[in-house]
């Protein structure tokens, strides 16, 4: 007898929101937002490290890029400052460089009593009318691994660092 195996991922609303979809489908997670500003523009403020700093954390965040190669095999380190909890690492290499498309890189953070959370993360701009939708997919091992992220409270951090990006690509910053 012949079975047919489901194969269709079930896909769980994450906590999203007017601006932000955030969702999983089986061991991804993805983040989604469309901002008000060209591809090039978007392009450089995730990958220029005089930009990062002013837009990467949840607000009261203060971000200093240690280390920022954005090249194949490049390494990046971000320490998130804030007055009210030890600082945090976020680090990792970049994997894949496509100016201004996309790149992947791993995404590692380190949290008190849960240690090195994160993975590899594809990072995707396409632009429609003058408009850029930025899709940010993180692969997971295992959906127990997604759950361990999203316990540290890295959806509110998600959204407020995309609303400081959205303030800053508002702000009248160039492409060049």
């Amino acid at each position: 007898m012949d079975t047919m195996m489901d194969t269709t991922k079930d896909r769980i609303d994450r906590g999203s929101t007017d601006s932000t979809t955030i969702y999983s489908e089986g061991t991804e997670l993805v983040f989604e937002r469309t901002f008000d500003a060209p591809r090039a523009l978007v392009w450089r403020a995730m990958t220029d490290p005089e930009l990062i700093p002013r837009w990467w954390g949840p607000h009261g965040t203060t971000t200093t890029v240690v280390e920022m190669d954005v090249r194949p095999a490049g390494r990046w380190r971000y320490v998130s400052s804030a007055p009210d909890r030890e600082d945090v690492a976020f680090y990792g290499v970049y994997l894949e460089v496509t100016p201004p498309e996309s790149f992947r890189w791993t995404f590692m953070f380190d949290v008190e009593g849960v240690g090195p959370v994160g993975g590899p993360e594809t990072h995707r701009l396409t632009e429609v009318g003058g408009r850029t939708t930025i899709r940010s997919t993180g692969h997971y091992d295992s959906v127990e691994a997604i759950e361990s992220s999203l316990a540290t409270g890295m959806v509110g951090g998600a959204i407020e660092t995309w609303d400081r990006l959205d303030a800053l690509l508002g702000s009248g910053i160039t492409e060049g």
